[in-house]
């Protein structure tokens, strides 16, 4: 037998790569489609590279190698995307920022109802001015004027959206509006001290608020260790919810007073509660447990009037409401002789806004839980400030800085704004100032002098051109919106600050994250736009031009 040079065996199937070595070919950098794709087919040239030699789109083979490819991608998508929402910084999504924020015991905002000044007449009304009910009855001007509960539910039309509105009347009481102080939930006036005009007829001590007045009444269950009250209808305004106790055992009844959280109770005998909501705003009431906070007793039955509604469809104008409230009764006659009185809106409806976005509560919620509910540094007053909501649902945005001059080294003065809608500042009102003022006297430095300042806006007036494709001339109204939003974000309240000047090159880059653009520029400005500390800039007209690329 002769050798004739060559070897019949197959040495590609001969030679067989070791399992122990085949773990350094995995590329566990790979996080797309594309790079696990192209993952898989180097492992298979290695591993086996006789078994498989056509990679081509077409082969069975190739198929299955793209389809692991595919389920790799979409595995790795969810794996960063799950571990970004583990993190307040780069979470996303509303729920995953609300679980987080509730370790540290601070809560997302809903949405806030709009506010209006009001007045009520009863001129018109001949039993109000003149003889009223049964021959000797004292005049209805001697009497309390009391409004039922579901007279105080004022119907009108959203300018927003056309859609139904409603608006809740309330009595204010030294800029605060006047607590619950019957489980009826009526409203009292008292034409002696609060009437205005020759026969003491017309009140403006009024003011309404966007959302539709539920009242829930029952009683606590002997059972129950933490009492809590489960509202029925949502979304729940903020600020809105007043709690009545009524007890006749023990000393726990009367006017509850919502607080943030109910561990800020000082004492057993604190009346407050803690309102945590849900998801879709559902509300849930939480009061102390005996020994922090007040706790109703077993045999205690409670009222609870709020709101449901709010967002920034409720900012009306002035005058838009003019409706009768013709079952308003003097106390003397009761309900039998029913007045009728004219409400008005005397003016605009601001600071509806929707519910707080992330990018606010990412801002200030790790500050709120840094200042521990003092105010100490100037960080502490800003932060609560920019966070604080009164009592008529109106929120602000402010800074804090300390005043330089002789002798005033404690002095701090608060650049203040109150939020009119989603998009708008304007001058705070009294009423506001006087609530965030009375809040921060309770929690700063007994040594620190707080002066609240209005702050600046300056409005501003934007021009932008964009650069786009021919081909996508048909699509451009859908791209301006694209770019109308982009920049409505970038100028929004809660991205801009005091002191914070407008970059345009930063404002481009936002447009350009529109896939369809290729060219931005503001027209009408050629340099940054700065402002001093206490100005703010705020956006006043958009003008979109669009030029076609060939």
């Amino acid at each position: 037998m002769s050798f004739s040079g060559g070897v019949e065996s197959d040495f590609m199937k001969l030679v067989t790569f070791p399992d122990f070595k085949k773990p350094n070919l995995i590329n566990f950098a790979g996080t797309d489609f594309l790079s696990f794709r192209n993952s898989l087919i180097n492992y298979a040239k290695a591993v086996y590279p006789g078994e498989y030699e056509y990679f081509v789109e077409s082969d069975l083979g190739m198929m299955f190698l793209e389809l692991a490819a595919y389920v790799g991608s979409v595995v790795s998508l969810k794996a960063d995307m799950l571990a970004n929402e583990n993190f307040l910084a780069t979470a996303r999504q509303r729920s995953s920022v609300k679980k987080l924020l509730e370790l540290i015991g601070v809560r997302l905002r809903g949405p806030i109802s709009s506010v209006a000044q009001a007045k009520l007449d009863f001129n018109n009304d001949p039993g109000y001015v003149g003889t009223f009910g049964p021959t000797g009855s004292p005049p209805f001007s001697e009497q309390t004027v009391i409004i039922p509960a579901q007279s105080r539910i004022i119907e009108t039309i959203s300018a927003e959206d056309g859609g139904s509105l409603n608006f809740t009347l309330y009595k204010v009481i030294d800029g605060l509006i006047e607590p619950l102080s019957n489980s009826q939930g009526n409203l009292e006036l008292i034409p002696k001290t609060e009437g205005l005009g020759t026969n003491k007829a017309i009140f403006e001590n009024l003011v309404i608020q966007e959302g539709s007045l539920v009242k829930e009444s029952g009683d606590f269950a002997a059972t129950e260790g933490l009492k809590s009250i489960e509202l029925q209808q949502f979304p729940v305004a903020e600020q809105s919810v007043q709690v009545f106790i009524t007890d006749s055992e023990l000393n726990t009844g009367g006017t509850y007073t919502e607080v943030d959280n109910i561990y800020f109770a000082s004492g057993a005998t604190d009346k407050v509660f803690e309102v945590i909501y849900d998801d879709s705003y559902k509300a849930t009431i939480v009061f102390g447990d005996g020994v922090t906070g007040e706790s109703p007793s077993n045999s205690a039955s409670y009222t609870v009037l709020y709101r449901v509604g709010g967002g920034s469809r409720g900012n009306i104008s002035v005058n838009s409401i003019n409706q009768d409230i013709s079952d308003a009764y003097g106390s003397l006659l009761g309900p039998t002789y029913p007045a009728t009185g004219v409400l008005t809106n005397t003016s605009k409806g601001v600071g509806g806004s929707n519910s707080e976005t992330l990018e606010h509560a990412k801002k200030y919620a790790p500050l709120t839980f840094r200042r521990q509910d003092r105010l100490v540094t100037l960080l502490d007053y800003t932060t609560f400030a920019n966070t604080f909501i009164g009592n008529f649902g109106t929120a602000g945005k402010a800074t804090a800085v300390v005043r330089k001059a002789f002798a005033t080294a404690n002095t701090i003065d608060i650049y203040i704004l109150e939020k009119a809608s989603d998009i708008q500042l304007q001058k705070a009102t009294t009423n506001f100032k006087t609530e965030l003022l009375t809040a921060i006297n309770e929690k700063k430095m007994a040594t620190d002098e707080v002066v609240l300042v209005d702050g600046l806006i300056r409005t501003l007036d934007l021009i932008t051109t964009i650069k786009i494709d021919k081909i996508e001339e048909l699509n451009q109204e859908q791209i301006k919106i694209k770019v109308r939003d982009k920049i409505l974000n970038y100028m929004s309240i809660d991205n801009r600050d005091f002191g914070q000047e407008l970059n345009i090159s930063e404002l481009n880059r936002e447009i350009f994250e529109v896939d369809e653009v290729r060219f931005s520029s503001i027209t009408n400005l050629d340099q940054n736009v700065p402002v001093d500390f206490n100005e703010i800039i705020q956006l006043n007209n958009i003008v979109i031009l669009v030029e076609l690329l060939d």
